[in-house]
């Protein structure tokens, strides 16, 4: 039968994990706290920053909450960067993206300090992630590298297809697959690549993150593969209490009925990325006491 991957219950893992080292370090006079920035009133930025705020208080961290108008400008914006990366007791800083027209996105990841970066969006960041040796790992590849370990897939010796190559998961992700300790060939996919299914169809791990919904299909996928689906895309559906629902880039069910293993849309991906960024922000902390990150 096919292993359904709960990010939900290694979320929680991973949380309850990080809740005794929060205690340990605000006794010690570091409590740990992310600075959450939202400019506008995106509805869906809303919720994943409500969520982020919500976990990190429910750990015991300091939450701090900066909601600006979609006015905002961006010599503004990076005034309160700034002043968030000189303020010691602020150990993370995340700004939600995307961001309203008019501002520019690189220019705000540039402004954040690297080493409040909890996102690690910063091009040193991304730099140190290429390298081998990384500081902040991006909060979504970082969640499935551990969806991948805690259910025991091998990677080691693995070939690998990630399909999307974007600076935000699918680069940091074949990266991070190839780098020492996963071990992992990959290859990855994109939009020019020749014959897509026959590259998908050798992959012992597939990972879909194009956006685009239930665009990988059963005949795509070696049978006994790993699937990871990180798309998250909202289709209408009038027989759903929203009238919409959300379903991933892999087409589930078919896909479900070969692969070894497989995320769920929604329930897989999702909550990993909020409890990665939740392990950064802890890291930070534990690095201003002069202590190495934390061993998952």
């Amino acid at each position: 039968m096919t292993n359904i991957i709960s990010g939900k219950i290694i979320r929680d893992q991973i949380l309850e994990e990080l809740r005794s080292e929060v205690e340990r370090l605000t006794n010690t006079g570091t409590q740990p706290c992310l600075a959450v920035i939202l400019v506008g009133a995106d509805p869906a930025s809303q919720v994943y920053v409500g969520s982020k705020r919500r976990t990190s208080e429910q750990l015991g961290m300091r939450s701090l909450s900066h909601d600006l108008a979609a006015t905002t400008t961006q010599e503004e914006l990076e005034t309160l960067i700034r002043q968030l990366n000189d303020d010691p007791t602020v150990h993370g800083i995340l700004c939600q993206l995307p961001l309203p027209d008019g501002l520019n996105e690189s220019r705000v990841i540039q402004a954040l300090s690297p080493d409040k970066d909890v996102d690690g969006l910063h091009p040193m960041n991304a730099g140190l992630i290429a390298m081998g040796t990384p500081k902040f790992i991006s909060c979504t590849p970082y969640g499935v590298l551990q969806l991948l370990k805690r259910t025991g897939v091998q990677t080691s010796g693995s070939h690998a297809v990630v399909l999307g190559r974007s600076n935000l998961f699918g680069r940091p992700m074949a990266t991070l697959l190839s780098s020492k300790g996963s071990d992992a060939t990959v290859t990855t996919c994109h939009s020019r690549t020749r014959d897509l299914p026959s590259v998908t169809s050798q992959a012992d791990i597939l990972i879909a993150a194009i956006g685009r919904p239930e665009f990988v299909t059963a005949n795509m996928v070696k049978p006994g593969a790993v699937v990871i689906d990180v798309g998250i895309n909202r289709i209408e559906d009038a027989n759903a209490p929203k009238g919409s629902r959300l379903i991933g880039d892999v087409a589930y069910g078919p896909v479900s009925e070969i692969a070894s293993a497989i995320t769920p849309v929604p329930g897989g991906v999702g909550p990993m990325t909020i409890a990665m960024l939740m392990v950064n922000t802890v890291n930070s902390a534990r690095w201003q006491q002069g202590l190495p990150s934390l061993e998952l």
